[in-house]
């Protein structure tokens, strides 16, 4: 089937296909449309009367008259049996089919809803329902009485309206509605028939003759049990296109309602409230002109010629303006739907906080007025979640890469530092470095992990939910699927029993809990105002489709796998990348998997499908929300998430379909590249335009898109395949900066890092400002290769922090450092606009780095006693960890370094090469001492123990050995010995275990 697209007034591209089903043309009821009832009563009466009767009249009763016995099984099969087995079956049919016909009458004429699924009854309950809906065809009011015929074929239950909208709608309100989708054509004939009745039956026609420059008005209900409304939807039927809301929103802005507010935002409308509509709009009685409104009362009639009084004549022309260049200076506040609704009880703190927080994106953009004409990657500095993420498995890569190395498994010891990335790779991790909020992952992480167990302690199932939004004061909103009660405290009811809200400050009073991840398959999409949307695609009810250029939909798929693969509120999932991605492995090789072709995909969901039915089944599961924080094994319930860029054809388009059908059941979900927009199975429809926009209509959804484009991946990537482990050979071990260690190399400021922070050389600065410019100092030492000023800014303000406050705090730093006698500031700028200190300036990590490397590869090398007293002075300088005394609450910064596993590595590499120096001459005793002193900030490196062990064994005194073997053994804990060690103790010390257990 072709697309369907609409021309938009505001001169837009077209948007996804919206399954919202339109107005259709009023006709009369004919002769034709009385048979088909007739014959429906007819075919109803003949199923439902004529063939039990028949059954009860020329067969009569089927089963035996008596209890069964043994002689039963020694009857011949006769005739007779088969036909009362066939007439037992026919009499299930029959009453099967009876249920369907209750069930859809029960649906038609209560009104609300789609009616419930008879379990097995597919073919008989469509039937059903067609004849039902042929029989209340020819009723006056058919429409009212089948609310779920109209939208059969065309959407879900969630998209059945009336002609009510409702106040405070949120985006993608449509999420919690959409149950089912029926794909039978005459269904959706029928559908239609019972659409055009309705209209008839309800307007007689009469405002089909409307002229077509009057002025019209539409009066919205209260919702009567049907979901909310919205001005995009209100469009969508009258104006027969979503994205004219905006002259809707323009002819109603400001003007004084009924209940005396007034309509400020395109995202809220109340029930009551009159909307003057643009002269070609449609749709019956909902538009209502003030003379020619005979369903409304008198009161309402007032209120619309008292509303008509409040137009002047430029209000009265906006039904023109949307089609023409004016539509573009709209209101910034038509140019999104909805929003979560902020907290009323929202303190100024909170709105100091947002403020702060988007300073710096706002403030960078005039970065070439401040005097730093660079910028960053604004898809990762604009991307905090994905950032954070990235961050964090980066930093976890190259810890591993430093673990590695020191214990010899890859190829020979390599240097303490990671390579220094240059170039675009530069760029993208300061652009991490400045975008992560980790502490935002954190409390997500804390919430959803105490909502789970929150509802496991009073026994109630984990509601299924479609989406997730952040807003800008750290809030966190849940759109459920449905209404699933009151949320366990400290969760609030949001703006309905659809939404269950968490303020930040008291997501921050949870701590960890073990149970399972409950929302894993949460990914950021885009923004909407200052609310971020976390899609659960885990969720859907089918496939989720994305259509734009093959560019701009790359740029979206990269961005969700990279947020799946590195996120912090999961625990395990697979993401399967069909037909690209295979550069992004790096990122996660434990959770990311690549597959070629749509052949291999099917065959391998079919297989999965079936096995995570079958676990389902025998765990006795009805989803995998009940069965993952359940006693069940977390592994078991992992979700996966396939990721497919081309648009699948022809039987694999319909396979995929299948298998998606029940996907949100299985916790697998389906996002697919669609370039026609019109993919078979897809529940839910996004289009990614040119200008970054991630439309999706029948969602009410309007984002600023997050994406991750080809050059940016390329980067990213680069970032982790430099920290892999597996590249050894491309690592020297030159440290990035060394200094001179001679009498003439006494630099002009000198910082204490390793232990207390002290700073010789400098005057220490008066006022507040003190702390702040060390900690500025600080970052600046353990990054000799240049700070970029946003991550100069963002370390030392989180929360961020306008241009002209951080320019301020560089120029005073570079004031306090001062300058060199040649009059070269200490604090300079490198090509790149970097900020870099000087030579002259140089902390304790720079000499402890610089005397191991000179004792190891440099003047040590030919010379014991310079090697020697080298590694002497260097042990000396270790006073304690990294700026041990730093207050609390100030160097958030270091936990995105890697410097707490580089400087106990490097202590320990002191420790070990001063002890084989000692033990050349046979100095146990000094060896010890060296090897102790390491221990001191290396605790948990099992190498400086082996060597404590064999120094020890070599002053010959055993007892002394055993002590040590039990002190190393109570360390150990439950883990026990290392197996190395374990080796080492037998080799050493034969009766270590008897012994230990002497001692203890």
């Amino acid at each position: 089937m072709a697309r369907r697209t609409t021309s938009s007034s505001t001169g837009s591209p077209p948007g996804p296909r919206n399954r919202t089903p339109q107005p259709l043309p009023r006709r009369r009821r004919t002769f034709a449309d009385f048979l088909k009832a007739f014959g429906a009563f007819l075919a109803l009466v003949v199923l439902l009367v004529g063939v039990p009767g028949a059954l009860a009249t020329q067969i009569g009763w089927p089963l035996p008259s008596g209890a069964p016995t043994l002689d039963w099984l020694q009857q011949e099969i006769t005739v007779d049996t088969f036909i009362n087995v066939l007439t037992v079956l026919v009499w299930l049919a029959w009453a099967q089919f009876t249920a369907c016909v209750l069930v859809e009458i029960k649906a038609a004429l209560s009104g609300v809803g789609m009616p419930n699924r008879v379990p097995g009854a597919g073919p008989s309950q469509l039937l059903a329902r067609q004849l039902v809906a042929a029989l209340l065809l020819v009723g006056a009011t058919a429409a009212s009485f089948t609310p779920g015929l109209s939208q059969l074929g065309h959407s879900m239950e969630g998209n059945q309206r009336g002609t009510v909208a409702a106040a405070q709608q949120t985006p993608g309100g449509l999420f919690g509605q959409q149950q089912e989708q029926a794909a039978s054509n005459a269904a959706a004939a029928i559908a239609e028939q019972a659409a055009n009745a309705a209209s008839h039956a309800e307007t007689g026609g009469g405002s089909a003759t409307a002229e077509e420059g009057a002025t019209k008005y539409y009066r919205i209900q209260p919702p009567e049990g049907r979901h909310h409304d919205s001005l995009w939807e209100v469009a969508e039927r009258h104006l027969g296109d979503g994205r004219r809301y905006k002259e809707i929103y323009q002819l109603n802005k400001d003007r004084t309602q009924p209940d005396g507010s007034k309509l400020s935002e395109a995202s809220l409308i109340r029930p009551g409230w009159i909307l003057e509509m643009p002269a070609d709009a449609r749709g019956g009685d909902l538009v209502e002109m003030p003379d020619e409104a005979p369903k409304a009362s008198e009161q309402v009639q007032r209120q619309i010629h008292e509303y008509a009084k409040t137009g002047d004549q430029q209000q009265g022309s906006g039904g023109q303006q949307g089609s023409g260049a004016q539509q573009g200076a709209g209101d910034r506040d038509t140019a999104h739907i909805s929003v979560p609704q902020q907290r009323p009880d929202s303190d100024r703190s909170s709105a100091s906080d947002q403020q702060q927080a988007q300073a710096p994106h706002a403030s960078d953009a005039s970065s070439d007025e401040s005097g730093f004409s660079f910028g960053l990657p604004e898809a990762l500095v604009g991307a905090p979640l994905l950032a954070a993420g990235l961050l964090g498995a980066l930093g976890r890569r190259r810890r591993q890469a430093l673990w590695q190395s020191a214990l010899g498994a890859v190829g020979g010891r390599r240097g303490m530092e990671p390579p220094i990335p240059t170039g675009a790779a530069a760029d993208a991790q300061d652009a991490l470095l400045v975008g992560a909020n980790p502490e935002g992952v954190r409390l997500l992480d804390l919430s959803l992990r105490g909502l789970a167990a929150a509802l496991a302690a009073e026994s109630r199932p984990l509601p299924t939910v479609y989406a997730a939004w952040l807003s800008g004061n750290g809030d966190l909103h849940l759109q459920l699927a449905q209404p699933a009660g009151k949320p366990p405290a400290p969760w609030q009811l949001g703006q309905d029993q659809t939404f269950w809200m968490l303020a930040r400050t008291d997501a921050e009073s949870y701590e960890d809990v073990d149970t399972a991840a409950p929302y894993p398959g949460l990914v950021s999409l885009g923004t909407m105002d200052d609310s971020r949307l976390l899609l659960n695609l885990e969720s859907v009810p089918g496939i989720v489709s994305l259509s734009g250029s093959e560019r701009d939909r790359a740029g979206v798929f990269a961005s969700v796998a990279a947020e799946l693969a590195t996120n912090g509120w999961s625990d395990r999932m697979t993401i399967t990348l069909v037909g690209f991605g295979q550069d992004l492995t790096p990122l996660a090789p434990n959770r990311l998997r690549h597959l070629d072709d749509i052949e291999a995909l099917v065959e391998t969901m079919e297989a999965e499908t079936r096995q995570r039915r079958g676990a389902l089944g025998a765990a006795g599961h009805d989803s995998v929300l009940t069965g993952r924080t359940g006693p069940a094994q977390h592994t078991r319930w992992a979700p996966h998430l396939v990721l497919l860029a081309a648009e699948p054809q022809g039987e694999d388009a319909v396979k995929l379909a299948e298998l998606a059908a029940d996907a949100s059941r299985l916790g697998i979900g389906y996002l697919v590249g669609t370039e026609s927009g019109d993919l078979p199975g897809a529940a839910w429809e996004m289009e990614i335009t040119g200008e970054g926009k991630l439309l999706a209509p029948l969602l009410g959804l309007e984002l600023d898109a997050q994406s991750l484009p080809l050059a940016l991946q390329q980067a990213v990537v680069e970032l982790f395949v430099e920290a892999d482990p597996e590249r050894a050979s491309t690592n020297t071990a030159t440290p990035p900066f060394l200094v001179d260690i001679s009498e003439q190399g006494r630099p002009a400021v000198y910082a204490r890092l390793v232990g207390p922070y002290e700073i010789i050389g400098l005057e220490t600065p008066d006022g507040e400002r003190s702390p702040l410019m060390h900690e500025a100092l600080a970052l600046l030492l353990l990054h000799r290769e240049g700070v970029h000023p946003r991550v100069l800014s963002s370390a030392l303000w989180p929360r961020g922090v306008t241009d002209d406050v951080r320019d301020a705090l560089v120029e005073r730093l570079r004031s306090w450092l001062g300058g060199d006698p040649d009059g070269t500031p200490r604090l300079g700028t490198d090509a790149s606009g970097r900020l870099t200190l000087a030579k002259s300036v140089v902390s304790d990590l720079d000499v402890l780095r610089s005397l191991y490397h000179e004792a190891t590869q440099g003047q040590g090398v030919n010379s014991r006693a310079v090697r020697g007293r080298l590694l002497t002075d260097a042990l000396v300088l270790v006073r304690g960890p990294l700026l041990a005394d730093r207050p609390q609450g100030r160097y958030g910064w270091l936990t995105h370094e890697i410097i707490d596993a580089q400087l106990p590595l490097l202590v320990a590499d002191i420790g070990l090469a001063l002890s084989a120096f000692h033990l050349e001459k046979g100095r146990a005793e000094k060896a010890i001492e060296a090897l102790n002193a390491s221990l001191n900030s290396a605790p948990a490196d099992e190498r400086l123990w082996n060597e404590l062990l064999r120094a020890t064994h070599a002053t010959g005194d055993t007892d002394r050995l055993q002590r040590l073997a039990a002190d190393l053994v109570s360390r150990s804990g439950a883990r026990g010995v290392p197996p190395r060690t374990e080796a080492l103790l037998d080799e050493l010390l034969p009766t270590w275990r008897s012994g230990v257990a002497a001692v203890g």
